[in-house]
């Protein structure tokens, strides 16, 4: 049998809904909150410790980094779900082998990103018009980066199995002690020996392996609802076409997504290094008003496949409308702080005046529409816990992806401008969310599935 629920595991199929949801979401939020404070350490100190030029190799990594691990990290956030739907059923069998077959997955998928990352970056970052300047550092940090690339892989694939159980809280303090290291190991490697972008990829992938450790040794212990045990150590082929049916619409989605926001990001690129720095200053403050968003977006695949695996179809659904409005709430209190403190926020990252200009103008643009960014995003985790993952994917590729390139490339011929890009934003978000939302009011909840 399952081992007795701890208090650190929510059971999310029964009581308050929002109590349940606030209960585990908070935990998300810290986490999310500490996974964003590894970024912006890693930003802080280059910005303050090493050239522009190095901080705009640094400010280009979430996209191109996405790009090879975007696939996974999707898969495993689909298996999540199948675990979840397992779990609130209380099919002890099938729980397991969908948690070894996605900490198997996890593995190998960690090992092909390294692979294949340190084969494509070359040439994404020629591709992206990266400056000059910058090119030399950002080949420093994304060598490092990729070459221990499966830890992040790792951590996120043990975060989803912890997840689905109900445990938000322990991956919360795993992720607390390495986000310390990374800090210490960021200003040793770049302030102290001075080694740049590369010394803050190398500080971050040593941090996030501890992480990993950690994660595994809980894992293996087997006091809580989860235990690693090498009988169970294989590919389940049942269990694992459940996974990719979730899993690989979303992993198709944030690759895709990354391969627009590149091109975006080649057509940012093209303003120069200050903007290239103004930019990713905003992105790093943008992560920060994003996390109640993504927090919400992460607790409810969990708390709708859990109910549905329970019989809980009313609750399911009305759990889901109750985090929406709560994550689009939360979306655009800290979109107007950002509207009237982002000078100081962007300037707490670069020093350049042409940098934080580029950084406040973008912010200032799109900081009122967060809300549509909110809902598209707890609309799109609702439906991946429904077993509907290919309509946020689609919904998606098509918004994020294809029409935000088509404007792009279109307006900034008539329209050459820095705010031409940042209207892109508001723009697909607005027309995503309106799409989601009229799925979720046509969906058949009764007839969700994995």
């Amino acid at each position: 049998m399952f081992a007795k629920g701890n208090k650190k595991e929510v059971n999310l199929t029964e009581g308050s809904i929002i109590r349940g949801l606030i209960a585990f979401a908070i935990p998300l939020f810290l986490g999310q909150l500490l996974q964003q404070f590894y970024n912006m350490a890693d930003a802080w100190v280059v910005g303050n410790f090493a050239s522009n030029d190095a901080f705009a190799a640094v400010s280009l990594a979430s996209n191109l980094s996405f790009v090879v691990i975007g696939l996974f990290n999707g898969i495993a956030i689909g298996g999540g779900v199948v675990i979840s739907r397992y779990f609130g059923a209380k099919d002890e069998e099938q729980t397991n082998l969908a948690i070894h077959t996605n900490l198997l997955f996890g593995i190998l998928a960690g090992i092909l990103s390294t692979v294949v990352g340190l084969l494509l970056v070359p040439t994404l970052l020629t591709w992206m018009n990266t400056p000059d300047s910058v090119m030399p550092h950002a080949l420093d940090y994304f060598n490092m980066y990729f070459a221990g690339v499966s830890t992040v892989i790792l951590y996120n694939t043990c975060m989803s199995i912890m997840r689905a159980v109900g445990d938000s809280v322990r991956p919360l303090y795993y992720l607390l002690i390495s986000s310390v290291v990374n800090v210490i190991l960021d200003l040793v490697f770049v302030a102290g020996f001075g080694w740049g972008a590369g010394g803050a990829a190398f500080a971050t992938v040593l941090a996030q392996g501890l992480s990993v450790l950690l994660c595994l040794i809980r894992m293996c212990s087997g006091k809580d609802s989860i235990k690693i045990q090498m009988s169970y150590f294989r590919f389940d082929k049942a269990a694992m076409a459940k996974i990719i049916r979730q899993g690989l619409p979303g992993g198709i989605q944030n690759t895709v997504n990354s391969i627009g926001n590149m091109v975006v990001q080649s057509c940012i690129n093209t303003f120069g290094a200050f903007a290239i720095s103004g930019y990713g200053a905003f992105h790093k403050v943008e992560g920060i008003a994003f996390l109640p968003i993504m927090s919400m977006c992460m607790a409810l695949p969990t708390f709708v496949s859990q109910n549905l695996g329970a019989g809980e179809v009313e609750r399911a659904k009305k759990g889901t409308f109750i985090g929406i409005f709560m994550g689009c709430a939360f979306a655009e209190v800290m979109g107007l702080f950002i509207y009237y403190l982002s000078p100081y926020l962007i300037g707490a990252f670069v020093s350049a005046p042409e940098a934080i200009a580029y950084g406040v103008g973008h912010g200032k643009t799109v900081a009122f529409f967060l809300f549509l960014l909110g809902f598209t995003h707890c609309a799109a985790g609702a439906l991946r816990g429904c077993g509907k993952a290919m309509i946020p994917m689609v919904t998606l590729l098509l918004c994020w992806c294809g029409i935000r390139i088509l404007y792009v490339t279109t307006a900034l011929k008539y329209f050459p401008v820095f705010q031409t890009i940042s209207w892109a934003y508001p723009l697909t978000w607005g027309l995503s969310a309106l799409i989601l939302f009229v799925c979720l009011l046509r969906l058949d909840w009764s007839k969700s599935r994995v």
